[in-house]
């Protein structure tokens, strides 16, 4: 409770209010502060007060045979798991808590949310009402229920006040496909930086899927904790409400400014290829259908490593229907509880890795070192199957 009212203080709350769930991020291994930190509230005999599901850790449990860390680091990063369902959290292990049922919270809900993409998937997709709670004060809040009443908990906080509009020289072919979503993300990230923007331009009715994307790179490249896109998020039927009436300004993307972005993305421009990681954020039952429909009865490259991460509840229902199988047998390993971006878990050393995530590309270089190749769903698992990179630069207006 002292956390809680800090960060009350921190930001200028008045008072506290009750919350309705909570997703921790607290369960990721990042050194023994992490283990400390549980140790006192498990020995304390602490317990969370609301539902509370759980953020990818730092190993796939239920494949432990896909780790490939420090025998020592990943025997911490089990534990800190462990002690985390010790408190009575949901062993969801997933960045993507969204997609689980029993986990969405309505419009105007108020949960406390840790994950970057999930903290803007929850405010712009959901219309639920979270801050951004890293560690450890998302744990804090799942334990006494409370946090302060500021930020997007509040409707005030809530209005766009930078609209981001489509030129009129992206074309409607881009406009309607998947590829333009991580892009148009990572750009939403750079221009709004931690302020709420709208999106206006694109095709009404967009999918999860897509906003999912959308989130992730813009909490990515930027803080971004909400945004909207008029015509598909429930606080944006229209532009006028995302700004709440009052008058924003107005910045074009260009077809030129989404390319630059995109191969931004792209650290090896050659056509050799190491491996392929699809799923970050986590991937949807949809995703992965998807993914099996696009390969068609045919097979990954014998020389090509392609790891698909999703969450275990999610892999459950694939394998209820015969989804995970059609994956595996096309030569997809399917990975849980993780991300292939935040722990060693790429067989291959050598050579470059394809991605359809902005996130991934963006944090993977950093973190394990991997050099990027960019490229949407289909030109990943195009190129998975051929061995090597398929691109389509059509759409983008390159040459």
């Amino acid at each position: 409770m002292r956390l809680v009212v800090r960060a009350a203080e921190v930001t200028g709350a008045e008072r506290l209010i009750d919350i309705t769930a909570a997703h921790v991020d607290s369960c990721l291994y990042h050194g023994e502060a992490s283990l400390d930190f549980v140790a006192r509230l498990v020995d304390g005999g602490a317990e969370v007060s609301v539902p509370t599901t759980l953020n990818v850790g730092a190993v796939d449990l239920l494949h432990p045979e896909l780790n490939r860390g420090e025998p020592a680091t990943v025997a911490r990063g089990r534990l800190l798991m462990d002690q985390y369902r010790t408190l009575g959290a949901r062993p969801t292990f997933t960045c993507a808590p969204y997609q689980l049922a029993g986990s969405r919270p309505g419009l105007g809900e108020q949960v406390a949310w840790g994950e970057s993409n999930a903290i803007a998937f929850c405010n712009s997709v959901l219309g639920a009402r979270t801050n951004r709670y890293g560690d450890f004060l998302d744990i804090a809040a799942a334990i006494t229920g409370r946090v302060p009443d500021a930020g997007l908990h509040r409707t005030d906080a809530r209005r766009a006040t930078l609209v981001l509009r489509l030129a009129d020289d992206v074309s409607a072919e881009l406009r309607g496909s998947d590829a333009l979503a991580p892009v148009l993300g990572l750009i939403l990230g750079r221009r709004a930086g931690n302020g709420v923007a709208a999106i206006d331009g694109l095709p009404a009715g967009q999918s999860e899927d897509r906003l999912k994307a959308i989130a992730a790179a813009a909490a990515s490249s930027g803080s971004v904790a909400m945004f909207h896109v008029v015509g598909s998020t429930p606080e944006a039927p229209t532009l006028e409400e995302a700004t709440h009436g009052i008058e924003a300004p107005v910045e074009d993307v260009t077809l030129a400014e989404l390319r630059a972005a995109r191969d931004a993305l792209t650290s090896d421009d050659g056509a050799s290829l190491a491996a392929i990681s699809l799923g970050t954020p986590h991937a949807s039952l949809n995703e992965l259908e998807r993914y099996a429909t696009l390969l068609g009865g045919r097979r990954v490259d014998s020389r090509i490593e392609c790891l698909v991460s999703t969450g275990r509840d999610i892999l459950a229902a694939a394998e209820a229907r015969g989804i995970a199988r059609r994956l595996r047998e096309a030569g997809i390993e399917l990975l849980v509880d993780t991300c292939s971006y935040i722990a060693p878990i790429l067989r291959t050393a050598a050579g470059p890795v394809m991605t359809d995530s902005a996130k991934w590309a963006y944090y993977a270089p950093g973190n394990i070192g991997a050099e990027v190749v960019f490229g949407s769903t289909e030109e990943c698992i195009d190129s998975a199957v051929a061995g090597r990179v398929i691109r389509d630069d059509g759409p983008w207006g390159a040459a």
